[in-house]
């Protein structure tokens, strides 16, 4: 299978299971898989994914996504498999960062280390008071992120924070589950050079790895997703060239500049 390259990025339009054994070592898989959340009966899971995870005045603002009906146990199955496989993929040393939800937070963190992985904590994504309320209740306003290593950690790099506050309704938003650009960027700063995304969406990850000047894989089965994440990542390496461009003007007019004052005096 043969991805779309952009820049940095190489892109596999497909379902994980099948490209992710293709792949090359990565340094950090951070991913946000469906989390087949919401419901107590198959029949409740059946449903459209934009009515279980917004609001009516919201529904129908991006495409439907695949993957998030499986149940209890077959999600914990389903992971513990594409877990296993990133695994094999992922340096000695390497991180990995899972999303999930508070309802599946306890079968991914099984998952996880059904995979094989060494489970390291839980991160918090902090939604802000923007996060859909419900009267008579408290607000379900943070999501999660399930962490673990491929061995021991190496002993250095930067200490970055357990929680992370952005809003969930930020403009950049192309994805039902989308998450911030910003967010993912932060994150990154301990994930080496090589960024892997088994379940890329609309790419935000590859953006986020872009901006940052690392290599990014992702993949993603759905095609209208596809098609986006393409576009964003392409958009990002442009501005990243274009900054690189305008850095080694300066560089360059600087230089001449010294010249010019070497050859006064």
């Amino acid at each position: 299978m043969k991805p779309v390259i952009i820049g940095n990025a190489s892109l596999y339009l497909g379902d994980c299971m099948e490209v992710l054994p293709t792949l090359p070592k990565v340094d950090a898989v951070i991913t946000d898989p469906p989390y087949s959340s919401g419901g107590q009966f198959r029949g409740d899971r059946m449903g459209a994914t934009s009515a279980k995870y917004q609001s009516t005045e919201h529904r129908g603002l991006y495409p439907e996504f695949q993957g998030d009906t499986r149940d209890q146990r077959a999600y914990l199955m389903w992971c513990s498999l594409w877990l296993g496989i990133a695994l094999e993929k992922t340096k000695q040393g390497g991180v990995l960062a899972c999303f999930t939800d508070w309802r599946q937070l306890p079968t991914t963190t099984d998952a996880v280390q059904c995979g094989g992985w060494v489970w390291r904590g839980i991160g918090v994504w902090d939604k802000t008071e923007a996060a859909r309320p419900q009267k008579g209740r408290y607000r379900n306003q943070s999501e999660y992120f399930v962490w673990a290593s491929n061995g021991p950690l190496p002993d250095k790099g930067p200490c970055l924070p357990g929680v992370f506050r952005y809003s969930a309704q930020s403009e950049e938003k192309l994805h039902i589950t989308g998450k911030p650009v910003a967010l993912m960027a932060d994150m990154l700063p301990i994930c080496g050079d090589t960024i892997l995304d088994p379940f890329m969406g609309s790419g935000t990850t590859g953006v986020a790895a872009v901006q940052m000047g690392r290599r990014f894989i992702g993949i993603e089965r759905e095609p209208k997703y596809f098609d986006i994440a393409c576009r964003r990542i392409e958009d990002a390496q442009r501005m990243q060239d274009m900054f690189a461009h305008e850095v080694r003007d300066a560089y360059e007019m600087t230089a001449q500049q010294a010249d010019l004052l070497e050859g006064v005096k």
